[in-house]
């Protein structure tokens, strides 16, 4: 999430590649996780991440046991289960274009998180009780989403001078923008796309640059 997105070529070429690590346990070991991964979806949209175990086993209807058998810990599940989801949003976000294709790309892919109530809004409502522990989705993100934009600053498109803390600090920027749109509501999409204009200022984007890269017409592609 937050615009550090890893769709790559890898991904466009080979779909698979968007697949649970654990695709080799057997398959009544694949469909129960797929289906705590669900129900973790679905308390995250209801409850947020600070839902109890006890709260989670009664929505699944399994025991606290099977939660630690599969993921370690409630945290490791939940994690889990908002990575798998914004993983499956990028696959149709990008419709088979690389994220590391240019800093467009990426910043409509961005501009795309601001707009899922209408495309997505199982994903809208996940984001809406997430990101108020922007700490929680970052890090849940986080390992997917740099690879992508590492590939851009070496493109010289992003300023690549103390890059772990530009990245951190806009990662933070886009969390408190999706927390206006997808929390209080206090930004329509069109208020966010803005307010991501000023944020690519810590890139060292000039004003203009920023603008123009945040008002590029968007193909959303199919609704779910």
């Amino acid at each position: 999430m937050l615009c550090l997105n890893s769709y790559n070529r890898s991904m466009a070429d080979n779909p698979k590649s968007t697949e649970n690590p654990g695709s080799h346990l057997s398959a009544a070991t694949t469909r129960n996780r797929a289906a705590l991964i669900r129900s973790a979806q679905q308390v995250l949209a209801e409850i947020g991440p600070e839902a109890t175990v006890e709260q989670f086993v009664a929505h699944a209807q399994v025991s606290p046991t099977t939660i630690y058998n599969h993921f370690g810990s409630k945290e490791a599940m939940f994690s889990q289960a908002l990575a798998q989801i914004f993983r499956e949003w990028l696959v149709w976000a990008h419709n088979g274009v690389p994220a590391d294709e240019s800093l467009d790309v990426m910043i409509d892919v961005c501009r795309k998180l601001f707009r899922i109530q209408q495309t997505h809004p199982l994903l809208g409502e996940i984001v809406g009780k997430t990101i108020n522990n922007p700490r929680f989705v970052i890090d849940a993100v986080m390992a997917d989403s740099l690879p992508a934009l590492e590939a851009i600053a070496r493109l010289g498109q992003l300023n690549n001078a103390e890059f772990d803390k530009r990245t951190r600090l806009f990662a933070y920027c886009v969390a408190g923008i999706l927390h206006g749109v997808h929390a209080t509501h206090e930004l329509s999409p069109a208020d966010a796309d803005v307010s991501l204009e000023i944020a690519l200022a810590i890139w060292n984007l000039s004003p203009e640059a920023a603008r123009a890269v945040t008002s590029r017409d968007l193909n959303s592609g199919p609704t779910d």
